[in-house]
C-alpha cells in the first residue's frame, strides 16, 4: 500500500482529480438540491402530497439509474480512446449511448403515460397518494427521453475532461425548476395552482431547457470540440464494434438495473410500514443525497483517470492511482458521516411545516444512514471508481447486485413484515448490503484483476 506521506504530495494527481471531481460533485450537488428543493416546496402540501412524489419519483430514479449504467459503460470505453486519443470512436460510442438511453426513454414514457396508475399501485397502497401520484407521473414522463440525451453528452464530457459543461448546464437546469416550481405549484405570479402536476411540468420544462443548453454549447465549438459529432460519424458503427460495446456495458445496465430495483423494492418495504414512514424515508434519502454528492465526483475522477491511463497502456500508474483513492474515500466518508450525524436536526428544521413525529422519524433514520456513508461512499469508488474504470464490469455487477438482493432486500421486509420493526431499524438493515459489500470488495481492489483494456485491439 501506499504511505499517506506519498499521497499527500503527489500533486499532479490531485490537479487532476479535482479537476474533474469538483465539477462532477457541483453537478450532481445541484442535482441533489432540486430534488430538496421539490421536496421541500411540496411539504406545503401535506404528507400525502410528499408520499406521491416521492413514489412515483422512484419510476424515474429506475428510468435514470439505467441511464447511469448506459452511460457509464459507454463512460469506459470513452475514457480509454481519449487516453489513446481516438476521436472517431469517441463519436461512435457517443452515438451508442445517445441512441440506447433514447429507446429506454421512449418504453419509460410510454409505460408511465399508459400504466401510471398500475405503476402507483404497486408502489403503494394508500388511494389518495396514487392519485396524485398518477397526475405527477403523467406530466413527469415527458422528460425522459431529454434526460437521455443529456446524461449521454454528460457522461462523455467527464470522460474527456470537460466536466465543467455538465455543471453549468445542471445550474441553469436548478434555476428553470426552483422558478417555475414556485410558480406552478403555488400559482404564483399569475400561473395555474397545480400542485404536484405543476412540480412535475417545472421539471419537464427544465430538462428540456438542459438537453437544448448542452447540445447547443457543445457544437457551437464545431470541430474544435471531440463530441461535436456529426450524425453519420455517431451511426457508423460495425456489427462487431456494437457486440464488444454491448458485451462490456450489458453487466453495468444490468447492474444498474438489479440495483434500483433493489432500492424499488425497499420503498415498497418503507411503504408497508406505512404514509409517515415512506415520507420520512423520502425526506431522510433527500439529505442523505446531498452529502452523498461528493462520492459521485470521487467515483467520476477515480473511473476517467485509471480509464485514461490503462487506455494509453499504463497500468502501474493506473494502480496507484485506485490506491490512493480507496484511501481518500475512506477518510472522507467517515468525515462526512459525522457531519451529518451531529447536523440531521439542524437540516430537518428547514422542512417547517413537517409534523413533530415526522421529524423525529426522519431524524432516526439520517442518523442510521450517517453510520453507513463511510461504507456507502467506499464501495461507491470501488465499484463505478475502479471497477469499471477498469473495464471489469461482470465482478462489479456481480458484487453490487449479489449484496442487494441477496442481503439488503430480504432484510428489509423481515424487519418490515415479519419482525415489524420502526422505519429506522428497517433502513439499518437494508443499509447492511453496504458493510458485506466493503467486504466482499476490498480484496478484488488490492489483487489487480479488474484491469481490463478494452480498446487495444480496436
Amino acid at each position: 500500500m501506499l504511505n499517506l506521506t506519498r499521497i499527500l504530495k503527489d500533486k499532479d494527481f490531485y490537479r487532476t482529480m479535482l479537476s474533474i471531481a469538483l465539477p462532477v460533485t457541483l453537478q450532481n450537488l445541484i442535482s441533489s438540491s432540486l430534488n430538496m428543493i421539490d421536496t421541500f416546496m411540496i411539504t406545503g402540501l401535506g404528507e400525502a402530497s410528499i408520499a406521491a412524489v416521492g413514489q412515483a419519483n422512484q419510476v424515474f430514479f429506475l428510468f435514470s439509474i439505467l441511464l447511469f449504467g448506459i452511460n457509464s459503460g459507454a463512460s469506459i470505453f470513452i475514457a480509454q480512446f481519449w487516453g489513446k486519443r481516438d476521436a472517431s470512436n469517441i463519436r461512435r460510442v457517443l452515438g451508442l449511448g445517445i441512441i440506447i438511453g433514447s429507446i429506454v426513454g421512449l418504453i419509460f414514457t410510454i409505460a408511465a403515460l399508459v400504466f401510471p396508475r398500475t405503476i402507483m399501485r404497486i408502489l403503494i397502497n394508500d388511494p389518495e397518494v396514487i392519485e396524485l401520484g398518477v397526475k405527477y407521473l403523467r406530466v413527469v414522463c415527458i422528460s425522459y427521453i431529454f434526460t437521455s440525451i443529456t446524461f449521454a453528452y454528460s457522461g462523455a464530457c467527464r470522460s474527456v475532461r470537460q466536466a465543467r459543461l455538465p455543471m453549468v448546464v445542471s445550474g441553469l437546469s436548478i434555476i428553470v425548476n426552483t422558478v417555475l416550481n414556485y410558480c406552478l405549484i403555488f400559482g404564483k405570479f399569475g400561473f395555474p395552482q397545480l400542485g404536484v402536476s405543476g412540480a412535475a411540468l417545472a421539471t419537464v420544462i427544465a430538462r428540456v431547457v438542459e438537453a437544448l443548453t448542452i447540445i447547443f454549447i457543445i457544437y457551437r465549438d464545431g470541430s474544435r470540440n471531440v463530441l461535436a459529432a456529426k450524425i453519420k460519424e455517431m451511426t457508423d458503427i460495425s456489427i462487431g464494434f456494437v457486440k464488444k460495446f454491448l458485451k462490456t456495458i450489458s453487466p453495468v445496465i444490468l447492474n444498474e438495473g438489479l440495483w434500483s430495483l433493489g432500492l424499488v423494492m425497499y420503498s415498497i418495504a418503507y411503504a408497508k410500514i406505512g404514509k409517515e414512514a415512506t415520507a420520512a424515508v423520502q425526506i431522510a434519502t433527500t439529505i442523505q443525497n446531498i452529502f452523498m454528492v461528493l462520492s459521485l465526483g470521487l467515483a467520476g475522477a477515480c473511473a476517467t483517470m485509471i480509464g485514461n491511463k490503462i487506455g494509453a497502456n499504463e497500468e502501474e500508474e493506473g494502480i496507484s492511482y485506485a490506491k490512493k483513492f480507496c484511501i481518500i474515500g475512506i477518510i472522507t466518508g467517515t468525515i462526512l458521516g459525522i457531519l451529518l450525524y451531529v447536523s440531521a436536526p439542524f437540516i430537518l428544521k428547514l422542512f417547517s411545516n413537517i409534523s413533530p413525529e415526522l421529524f423525529e422519524t426522519a431524524k432516526k433514520i439520517i442518523r442510521v444512514i450517517a453510520f453507513y456513508i463511510p461504507s456507502k461512499l467506499y464501495t461507491s469508488i470501488l465499484v463505478v471508481g475502479i471497477f469499471r474504470g477498469g473495464g471489469d464490469t461482470k465482478y462489479s455487477m456481480i458484487l453490487e447486485a449479489g449484496c442487494v438482493w441477496i442481503v439488503g432486500v430480504p432484510l428489509a421486509f423481515l424487519g418490515a413484515l415479519v419482525l415489524k420493526l420502526p422505519v429506522h431499524w428497517v433502513v439499518a438493515l437494508a443499509y447492511s448490503e453496504e458493510a458485506v459489500k466493503t467486504i466482499l470488495g476490498t480484496p478484488r481492489a488490492l489483487s489487480n484483476k479488474w484491469i481490463k483494456n478494452l480498446v487495444d485491439d480496436i
